[in-house]
């Protein structure tokens, strides 16, 4: 029996191969639009502009890390939020009998 996150590692680590220093990922979905083919930097502190493998300035690598870190707490909180309301759910269930 396979679980959910050994099919979710599997299922990206086939989306995605590396060639040389950069990473290309097969399929993606950003903001409702599928992506083919996506090329990313492999190399830390590199990004990908105009087709060729550059170094980030400090200033985007900042606004990258802040930016994480305030996605990262919201992600939490969304998902604190979320199993609050399930488990509420799942109380009004057992209270009724189902």
């Amino acid at each position: 029996m396979i679980t959910f996150k050994q099919f979710i590692s599997e299922a990206r680590s086939t989306n995605v191969m590396k060639v040389g220093r950069t990473k290309v990922v097969k399929v993606r979905i950003r903001g409702g639009k599928v992506q083919r083919r996506k090329k990313l930097s492999a190399v830390k502190g590199f990004t990908i502009r105009g087709g060729k493998m550059v170094r980030m300035k400090p200033a985007e690598r900042l606004r990258r890390k802040m930016g994480a870190r305030k996605a990262k707490i919201k992600r939490r909180a969304k998902l604190a939020r979320s199993l609050i309301k399930r488990r509420r759910s799942l109380q009004k269930r057992k209270s009724m009998g189902l």
